[in-house]
């Protein structure tokens, strides 16, 4: 079992914090505005890549954004023109998928909205609210959290995109292997 150094710890805990804090607002928003929906269980996946793995392609605004409304997109289609069954829910998640790697925007956090929205029939509004003003304001959150608080450059920049930064070196970097 690895050893965890100071810089992993600090690593786990700000990474923590991040997610805690961007839940923490949005849950608020949610009770502070009765008429609006600030929070779905997606968006808790998202923080564990967001905060985690802010490097990770799958962690940048194109990503977050993009592939939380297009797969609510696709699944309020399906929902709409097939209804939901078993069929209907796989071909949903399956269409969703299939778009984000077609457009570049794989989330796979955003994989489990053909199911939400299908299983919930919450309307065509949800994509606006809560899945694009949540993934805004995540991205926000996101943002200055890393910018400000953390010091690290968040997005990645296209210099740091063409070195392939590995997803895991945030960890990987700070946990050592015992002495054997």
């Amino acid at each position: 079992m690895p050893t965890l150094s100071r810089q992993a710890l600090k690593t786990a805990l700000l990474a923590g914090g991040g997610a805690m804090l961007c839940i923490t607002i949005l849950a608020a928003l949610d009770r502070i505005q009765d008429s609006s929906l600030w929070l779905m269980a997606p968006f808790g996946a998202s923080m564990v890549i967001l905060f985690g793995l802010p490097d990770s392609p799958l962690a940048q605004p194109k990503n977050i954004f993009f592939g939380h409304v297009l797969t609510t997109l696709v699944g309020l289609s399906v929902l709409s023109c097939l209804g939901v069954s078993p069929l209907t829910l796989g071909l949903g998640v399956g269409l969703a998928l299939t778009l984000m790697m077609l457009t570049g925007t794989l989330h796979p956090p955003a994989g489990a909205n053909p199911l939400l929205v299908m299983l919930t029939a919450p309307g065509w509004g949800f994509v606006l609210d809560p899945v694009a003003c949540g993934a805004l304001l995540i991205l926000a959150v996101g943002w200055v959290y890393h910018n400000l608080i953390c010091g690290h450059a968040y997005p990645l920049s296209g210099a740091r995109k063409k070195a392939k930064v590995s997803p895991e070196s945030r960890i990987e970097a700070s946990v050592s292997e015992p002495n054997a």
